[in-house]
């Protein structure tokens, strides 16, 4: 994947809350702040596979807290017949604009109140941001999806998962504290079986489930995520910038200790044609 323009707009809504204070800030804002571009669990290859199951081309597509635009550039990739994002932080709006000019736009507002038009979408798409929910915004979300979508209409995500499905209470509040310290964000991460379960609750019939590893930090997936002067320049600011360094360590630390609890995965599911 190329990079997207490195734009003033853009650099601004990277530095994202607490700018200056890399020990405060949230995870995944401080690794933009360092120059990482692709922030899901994933990795591009699992969203990648995740966009050409949800069927885009043609499609009138919504996207969930695009972000930084990275999977908006690939929604546009496959060219829809219209691309609408909705995004609560106003950064994220102006930076994703330019991205998705010429098939819709983006909209400030929350997931789990859109504001769009009920059965308008064929394809509801939303990466890495369910994970950081509690339960109730988790359904919420998920509820704002399905009334989006048309009938036969399918609903893409890509999340952190815990494995495997049968592990304990105990241990899955052990990863979700590791994690809450680590990325200073409540992560709320789900089995692979309770993330098909949300999904079926709400009346959607999963039809495909694919997982990755959990593998953010490690030197292949930001070659593959970040490519060779990506790569470079995110290891460039890590070594410039000591209080995000440990930062970054901390959090790659805690992957590799729960390596065998964390996944990523992606579920593509429909809302059903009658019922």
């Amino acid at each position: 994947m190329n990079d997207i323009s490195h734009s003033d707009e853009l650099s601004a809504h990277v530095d994202g809350p607490g700018r200056g204070n890399d020990s405060a800030v949230a995870g995944h804002w401080l690794l933009a702040r360092l120059g990482k571009r692709v922030l899901r669990p994933g990795g591009v290859e699992l969203t990648r596979k995740l966009l050409c199951d949800a069927q885009l081309a043609d499609a009138d597509v919504v996207e969930f807290a695009p972000g930084l635009g990275r999977t908006a550039t690939e929604i546009i990739g496959h060219r829809p017949r219209s691309y609408r994002g909705v995004d609560a932080d106003p950064g994220a709006v102006r930076a994703v604009q330019p991205i998705v000019a010429g098939y819709g736009g983006v909209q400030l507002a929350d997931a789990a109140q859109t504001g769009l038009a009920g059965a308008s979408a064929d394809v509801v798409v939303g990466e890495a941001m369910l994970t950081m929910q509690g339960e109730k915004a988790k359904d919420a979300i998920v509820a704002e999806a399905v009334r989006l979508l048309k009938p036969g209409g399918r609903y893409a995500i890509h999340e952190l998962a815990l494995s495997p499905d049968d592990l304990s209470d105990s241990v899955k509040t052990d990863v979700r504290q590791a994690l809450a310290r680590s990325i200073k964000v409540n992560a709320r991460p789900l089995t692979t079986a309770e993330w098909r379960h949300r999904l079926a609750q709400h009346g959607l019939v999963v039809d495909r489930v694919q997982t990755a590893p959990m593998a953010l930090l490690q030197p292949r997936r930001l070659l593959v995520d970040e490519g060779v002067l990506g790569t470079l320049r995110f290891v460039r600011n890590l070594l410039t910038r000591p209080g995000a360094r440990r930062r970054v360590w901390a959090m790659r630390s805690t992957f590799g200790q729960y390596r065998d609890h964390l996944l990523a995965v992606a579920v593509v599911a429909h809302k059903p044609t009658h019922g």
